[in-house]
């Protein structure tokens, strides 16, 4: 019996053919440099549709990985769904269990602009975790760099994240929630509004104050990613963070002592002149 996932690439396949945009079977296999004879055994039912089989497919013929993975939408693409659109390179074990892979933070200007190079994100350092939602779906995990979401993400701190379909960006992005957010350029971690359908735009949302926000053009994102968890490599002690406030404290009273220490030197000053 085939997988969901085989019978839609094959219902793809069979409207490929009644479009007469292929004349058979043998051909669509040697138009994507794939053997005949295992396309046959897909169709047969022995086997299973391959991942690369998939990827060469929607490149070559449009067809619709949203379709395929979830059954929603149309069976193919069309050319200005998403311009950008490409597929997605993943990582998989000896049984075909997707691995998560990680992005650390000197990589993270390659991966935004090598997305299209399977070989660069292959080469890339992968895991797994043992919770259930991890092995279902797509995710990648990413090193925060920076200060600008402090507190709640700290340099060293690596988020995990599911993968975000671009045709679920307008409806599924929540306002405030956390994402990574790929542009041409540069890896993001922020707070998003979602501004998609009015302007075309997302607001990136900074935890520190220090750092405003702005916007980030439609055009300009690559890849979302929705953040589920955070590994972090130090968790301080309920000691260590009692003494991090009483030292925080005992610097805010030295502060306040040394303004009123100024203030009254102030007024001392002034009532001499006026003595005078």
């Amino acid at each position: 019996m085939n997988s969901v996932v085989t019978q839609r690439f094959v219902k793809c396949l069979k409207k490929l053919k009644e479009d007469k945009v292929v004349r058979s079977s043998r051909q669509f296999a040697m138009s994507l440099d794939y053997l005949p004879q295992s396309l046959s055994e897909i169709l047969k039912g022995r086997r299973d549709v391959t991942i690369e089989l998939l990827r060469k497919a929607v490149e070559t013929y449009k067809i619709n990985p949203v379709y395929v993975y979830t059954g929603d939408g149309p069976l193919f693409m069309t050319e200005d769904a998403h311009d950008d659109f490409r597929v997605l390179t993943i990582v998989a074990n000896n049984q075909n269990d997707e691995r998560i892979i990680h992005v650390p933070v000197p990589a993270q200007s390659g991966y935004a602009h090598d997305l299209g190079d399977p070989a660069f994100i292959q080469n890339l350092p992968h895991f797994t975790l043992p919770d259930y939602k991890y092995k279902v779906g797509t995710h990648r995990s990413f090193d925060a760099n920076g200060d600008s979401m402090e507190p709640t993400l700290f340099e060293g701190d690596k988020v995990v994240c599911s993968y975000l379909e671009p045709t679920l960006w307008e409806s599924s992005i929540k306002d405030n929630f956390v994402y990574v957010v790929v542009t041409r350029g540069d890896v993001l971690i922020k707070r998003v509004i979602n501004r998609l359908k009015e302007k075309k735009q997302l607001v990136m949302l900074s935890d520190n104050n220090f750092y405003e926000p702005y916007p980030v053009e439609f055009s300009d994102i690559r890849e979302i990613w929705y953040v589920r968890a955070k590994i972090s490599p130090f968790l301080p002690s309920p000691n260590n963070i009692q003494n991090m406030l009483q030292q925080e404290m005992r610097e805010l009273q030295d502060l306040v002592n040394n303004q009123t220490k100024l203030i009254n030197n102030l007024n001392l000053a002034m009532e001499k002149l006026i003595d005078k």
